[in-house]
């Protein structure tokens, strides 16, 4: 990887690529620390501390902290991550948009215009809900004048943010808006470290017991990060064979290629639609009462349940990301077009027949790798909860969420360097 950064810097063009990728995300981190006018940055930060982690924490992670410091990125880019995940699911359901995602380039500016439209609607959508779940934190009070800044600001924010993520996509290295999704987490390393050296001289002097702490977090951290690239990068490979064909005088076909099968297919998006459901019930409260715990018993009582340590939470959020690994998979990836198109092509599978076999056991074989995938996925995210068990290791662990996404960019950003390299070293294209 340090390698692969070094030749990409002594090459002239990529090297612009990439400062105008830092300058886009220091623009970023700048204005993760703009307050919005009318937010009380203690109020905000004190009101949030009361719901603990779940889909609030993960907000504030996305955003690199803007939103405990009630900036005007605190919405972060998780209203356009919402209509991407919206514009994917309708693509599948309404055939006038499928048809316009089959039309090439054209059908794909369309989609992106739409999905920037949508996005814009769900954060001011989201910026109201802030603004009447947040009320103990408007300096003003409850106005007109407030509610028209805070809301406008926290959706020009967000479409701001859009902005920014598609001039790195454009002009950049990586894909912009995960590039923003990583440095917002990558940020939040700092208070982690804060937090290992408070663990570190908590009693005034290193002990030998907080030593060893430190080095089993070290270690885990270590393995759980290879552990995400091995599964990151693993796939299934289903061999297949093309037969020959002979159209006028020249010869087709008779290659060997496969069809891979990632195991870890639909990536992070499971986890974050089993958070977005599990914290349901916390977000409704706090836009109904705005507070941790309702005055209620009944209430209270439910609400305790979805809480992250409770046992109950930790199953259903195990369970729920197997579902949603299963869900994502069936929309993005479809066996029985796939064996069409192979014996269209004059494509087999060696040792089973072209139709409808084909397609039956592809879809054994991403049966079982989703299955693992989906296991792998539930195992990374519930890891950190149960590490809060441990005396001295809470707020410390890296989340899985967080783990899963910063490598996964980073694998994805350094391929991306990497083919750009290998086309501008390789004379045959330039020549």
């Amino acid at each position: 990887m340090l390698q692969t950064l070094r030749s990409a810097w002594k090459t002239p063009d990529l090297r612009k690529k990439l400062l105008f990728t830092l300058l886009m995300l220091f623009i970023f981190r700048l204005g993760s620390y703009v307050p919005v006018p009318g937010l009380s940055e203690a109020a905000v930060s004190e009101f949030l501390g009361g719901f603990g982690g779940g889909m609030q924490g993960l907000l504030n992670n996305f955003s690199g902290g803007a939103l405990e410091r009630a900036s005007i990125f605190a919405m972060g880019i998780s209203p356009y991550i919402n209509s991407s995940i919206i514009m994917q699911l309708l693509t599948v359901a309404i055939p006038a948009l499928e048809r316009m995602s089959k039309e090439g380039e054209e059908g794909k500016k369309k989609i992106a215009s739409i999905t920037r439209y949508v996005t814009v609607i769900l954060g001011f959508i989201q910026a109201v809900g802030l603004y009447f779940g947040m009320a103990s934190a408007l300096e003003g009070g409850n106005n007109p004048m407030n509610f028209i800044v805070i809301t406008l600001t926290l959706t020009a924010g967000t479409a701001f943010l859009m902005w920014l993520g598609e001039q790195i996509t454009e002009k950049g290295v990586g894909n912009g808006i995960s590039m923003l999704i990583f440095a917002g987490i990558v940020s939040q390393a700092g208070a982690m470290i804060q937090s290992l050296r408070a663990m570190l001289f908590s009693s005034g002097t290193i002990e030998f017991s907080s030593i060893m702490t430190l080095i089993a977090i070290l270690a885990i951290s270590v393995i759980s990060i290879a552990f995400v690239v091995l599964m990151n990068d693993a796939e299934r490979r289903i061999p297949v064979q093309y037969a020959k064909r002979v159209v006028g005088r020249k010869m087709y076909g008779g290659q060997s290629t496969h069809i891979p099968l990632k195991i870890s297919m639909a990536g992070v998006i499971p986890i974050i639609f089993a958070i977005s459901i599990m914290s349901f019930p916390q977000t409704i409260n706090m836009f109904i009462n705005g507070q941790a715990m309702p005055e209620s018993p009944f209430w209270a009582a439910i609400l305790s349940v979805f809480q992250q340590t409770h046992p109950v939470y930790i199953v259903l959020y195990f369970l729920l990301i197997l579902f949603f690994t299963y869900f994502y998979t069936a929309i993005q990836f479809n066996p029985i077009e796939i064996a069409n198109n192979m014996k269209k092509n004059g494509g087999f599978v060696p040792g089973i027949r072209p139709g409808k076999p084909t397609s039956d056991y592809i879809a054994r074989i991403l049966s079982k790798i989703t299955l693992f995938g989906a296991f792998f996925l539930a195992i990374v995210a519930i890891f950190p909860i149960l590490l809060a068990f441990v005396p001295n290791l809470a707020g410390v662990s890296l989340g899985g969420t967080s783990l899963l996404i910063v490598v996964g960019v980073a694998l994805e950003t350094v391929k991306q360097i990497e083919s750009q390299l290998l086309t501008r070293q390789y004379k045959g294209f330039l020549e």
